[in-house]
This record gives C-alpha cells, structure tokens and sequence, in this order.
C-alpha cells in the first residue's frame, strides 16, 4: 500500500506538471503576437500572477500542516525531493539563465558575460543567508544536543532528536526567531520574485509549478521533524512555522508584480535580465545544498537510500524541463 501510494504521487505530480505545459496556451512566439494579454503590464497577466501567489501560499502551507494529520511514505519524499532538485536545476540552468544571457545580449552590445555574473551572485547571496542560519542556531544547536545527553531531547518515544535540523528548533529569544524566519526564508522570496517578472503567462506558470514543487516537499520535511522535536505542541508550532515559510515566495511574487507595475520599456528589460541572473544563482545554491547533497534524511533504513536512485530521481527531474524547454 505504501508503494502504491508513493507511485501515484509521482505519477500526479508529473501529470501536473505536463498538464502545466500543456496548459500554457503556445509557445513565445505566440504569446509575442498577443500583445493585449501578454505584455508585461497586461491584466491577464497580473492575474495569472495572482493566482500563483495564491497557490503558492496555500499549497506550502498544507504541506507544513500535512504531517500533522497523514504520515507521508519516507522513500517517496526522499526520492520526491532529490527529483525536486534536479528540477531546480534544470530550470536554473536552461531557463533563467538562458533568458538572462538573451536579454543581456540584446540590451547590449558589451561581452561581459553579465548573466554568469549575477548568478554567482545569487548563488553567494543564498549562502550569505545560509551563514545567516548558521550564526543564529550555533547555541541552539548546543543546547539541543545537552538536552539530548541529559536524557530530555527525545520525541517523547525515546528517539533522540540531535540529528535533526537546529534551524528549526525553538530559539532563544523573539530576535532570534525572527531574525531565523527571515534566514531561512530568503532564498524563497527570490523565488516569488522569479514568477513576478514573468514576462508571459506561461513562464508564470512553469516557474510556479518549479517552485512550489520544491516548496511542498521542503514543508512536508519541516513539518515532519516540527512533530518529532515538539510533541507536546505540535499543531500550533507546526502552523505557524508553516505559514511562515509559506507566506515567503508570495511575498517575492508581490515584489515581481511591483517591479513591473513601475517599469516599462528598457529598466523593464534590464529589471527582467538581473532578476533572472540573480534567480539562477538561488536556483541552483538551493538545488545542490538544500536539496541534492542535503534532501530529505529518512528516520528508518529505505531501500531508495542510494546514490544510485538519488542520481536517478536527479536525472529524471532534469529530463522533465530539458522536455518542458521543447515548449518554450
């Protein structure tokens, strides 16, 4: 039965995300003609954009509060995050970065090589909030694995809990918990930021399904060690930490949609081209450290836990966009 769950679940999310494609109305040049309900200040599209911040804020918040009420099948979310990332990366690497590169080029005519620029850049920002994370949870960390030598750090069955994420334990003081929300949700913002300059619906709506992939698997993870860390209270921590990381991307998709409400002409080009250098360096920071060499860490022994099926479930999500691009 677990299998079997675990195999409609994927089978589902690759549906949706052909679906997606399928469902974007054309290719560029298409979208290009139709200027009434493509361009980039077109209510159309702000509207597209509008229901992906929508969807974004209630899919990842129903991932966070899942655990709560349905205990998901470990080898599929192993697998589903590694898949995830490969995703992430793939879209990093030939949409965002590709679309940065082309719009450089025809702003231009100087051969920096502005895109790989600025993604260097997004990917050192993301670490700078990594390092951020780091700092904030150091003596949390200390005081967790003190709880856990004293006998009190377990999840109220006698499983230790010292190697689960620090960064979401309970910090020490409202600075702190603040200051760890706004860490740990950094990379997020830039990835609304991603689907608000959007320049077609259908790039909206890629970018959103990319996204929120990534973001309901990161939930369903955050929701699951929230339960094994705080058992004595696990709704309200779980819900609020959930709305938390869920309200991070719609926020970026805000500022997107304000970018472009403001800008027309060539600043709404060069706006377009540095976001999506900046988006690629997030993009691929968060698919090699937060998803493929970290992912998912299954509590008991998973037959899928292997570099092999890891590489894989990589392969198979890059194999999707390089699909997906057919379309672009």
């Amino acid at each position: 039965m677990k299998g079997l769950k675990s195999t409609t679940w994927i089978l589902l999310i690759v549906s949706l995300s052909f679906s997606l494609v399928n469902g974007h109305g054309g290719s560029h040049d298409e979208d290009e003609t139709d200027d009434t309900h493509n361009s980039l200040h077109s209510k159309g599209l702000v509207l597209v954009k509008i229901w992906c911040l929508l969807i974004l804020l209630v899919s990842t918040f129903a991932g966070g509060v899942s655990p709560y009420f349905y205990r998901w099948n470990e080898s599929f979310l192993l697998l589903g995050t590694q898949f995830a990332g490969g995703v992430f990366l793939g879209t990093s690497l030939m949409h965002f970065l590709s679309d940065s590169n082309e719009t450089f080029g025809d702003l231009t005519t100087k051969t920096y090589p502005f895109a790989f620029m600025l993604a260097s850049a997004g990917y050192l920002l993301t670490m700078l909030g990594d390092c951020i994370v780091i700092l904030v949870t150091k003596g949390v960390e200390k005081e967790a694995k003190v709880d856990v030598e004293e006998g009190i750090g377990d999840d109220g069955h006698g499983n230790a809990t010292a190697n689960l994420n620090p960064a979401f334990l309970k910090t020490s003081s409202l600075g702190d918990a603040v200051l760890l929300i706004l860490a740990l949700c950094f990379h997020s913002v830039f990835e609304g930021i991603a689907i608000g300059v959007a320049d077609t619906k259908a790039d909206a709506w890629r970018n959103l399904w990319t996204i929120s992939l990534h973001k309901i698997f990161a939930a369903v993870a955050m929701g699951i060690a929230l339960l094994r860390m705080i058992p004595k209270r696990p709704l309200v921590a779980t819900v609020a930490y959930s709305f938390a990381f869920a309200v991070s991307s719609p926020i970026g998709v805000g500022i997107g949609i304000a970018i472009d409400a403001t800008t027309e002409g060539a600043v709404a080009d060069w706006i377009y081209a540095i976001s999506m250098g900046i988006a690629c360096g997030v993009f691929v920071y968060v698919a090699i450290n937060h998803l493929i060499s970290k992912g998912f860490k299954p509590q008991e022994s998973c037959y899928f836990d292997t570099p092999f099926y890891k590489f894989l479930s990589v392969l198979f999500g890059v194999g999707v966009i390089s699909v997906v691009m057919i379309w672009d």
